[in-house]
């Protein structure tokens, strides 16, 4: 087999990977919007906001330091002592909580039935104060993330593809662990929402706010549930990418590559967020690789924009997203 296959395979293997990372920010927005049918543009500042936190935690650092220690002139920027990575998780994962119950109690509360673009306009203010107050929080200097997760070429894979094909694939290993984790992540979500009672209860709200009200559910608790679970996928995705990449106010910007993900898997579907990281990672890595070298490269900024317009042209719901018909 060419050399030119071995490569495309091997480029297409770490595309999928790439997708995977994309699709896990993906899904915090498909949670928020099946609930309730708004695009958080903060769910990218909520990974670096999770990110920033999980550091900030296991590092011992004193929140708000440097704020402190102008207005007391004081020099204290630790506790003196690390949090182990696991407890600083569960911890992180709390923080996450207790800010869905804030920005329910101050922010969504007083916005109910209120036009789609108020509450649009609404994350996209809550994305900024994040942003500043992630700043003002934990500083803004560049942060490394390490929570004993592999890192590296991954030698098992290399030895096996190179006795199969007679070339060994070069795949990371935290892009595997992001895979692995991203698919029972997929599955939980999936049963919780098919087969739990509150999972249940957000679907009745997704369809229709005020006949879930007039049944019973409690519209504020699933708003604070679906944020809460938002916030732990958010944290999850704040690992990978801050295990992958650093912890950095760019961080945030991922979100911009979720996009299109969710404009081709559909804005109401789970599954349908891994399908179109997929499809996003493996077709921008594909093409940057057979057409980028004969338009000058650097395809990967677009192509991804360019085959969600095309999806918005002849399929606008997406690969898995409902058909909305409004009769007037």
């Amino acid at each position: 087999m060419p050399d030119t296959v071995f490569f495309a395979l091997e480029v297409m293997l770490n595309g999928l990977m790439a997708g995977i990372m994309y699709a896990l920010v993906a899904l915090g927005f498909v949670l928020i919007f099946k609930a309730s049918g708004i695009f958080n543009y903060a769910q990218g500042v909520l990974a670096l906001f999770a990110a920033l936190t999980l550091v900030g935690i296991m590092e011992g650092q004193v929140p708000f330091a440097h704020l402190i220690n102008a207005i007391f002139g004081t020099s204290f920027h630790t506790f003196g002592f690390k949090v182990p990575a696991l407890v600083a998780i569960l911890l992180t994962a709390a923080v996450m909580t207790l800010l869905a119950v804030l920005v329910e109690r101050y922010i969504l509360k007083h916005l109910v039935n209120q036009e789609p673009i108020i509450l649009f306009m609404a994350t996209i203010g809550l994305a900024y104060f994040l942003e500043g107050f992630g700043d003002v929080m934990w500083g803004s200097d560049l942060k490394s993330l390490d929570v004993g997760l592999p890192k590296g070429i991954d030698e098992t894979v290399e030895s096996l593809t190179g006795e199969w094909f007679g070339y060994g694939f070069f795949i990371d290993r935290l892009d595997i662990v992001a895979a692995i984790v991203a698919a029972l992540l997929v599955t939980a979500l999936t049963l919780f929402s098919q087969y739990s009672k509150q999972g249940r209860a957000l679907r009745a709200v997704a369809d229709d706010h005020q006949a879930a009200l007039s049944v019973g559910i409690s519209l504020r608790f699933i708003w604070v549930l679906v944020w809460s679970i938002a916030g732990i996928v958010a944290l999850v995705a704040g690992i990978m990418w801050g295990s992958k990449s650093g912890v950095q106010f760019s961080l945030s910007l991922i979100a911009l590559k979720a996009l299109p993900v969710l404009m081709l898997g559909g804005f109401t579907s789970i599954p349908g967020a891994i399908v179109g990281g997929l499809i996003i990672g493996m077709g921008e890595k594909l093409f940057e690789f057979l057409i980028g070298p004969l338009v000058g490269g650097a395809t990967e900024n677009w192509f991804a924009y360019v085959l969600a317009l095309v999806f918005l042209v002849f399929r606008p719901q997406g690969l898995f997203g409902e058909r909305i018909i409004e009769r007037v």
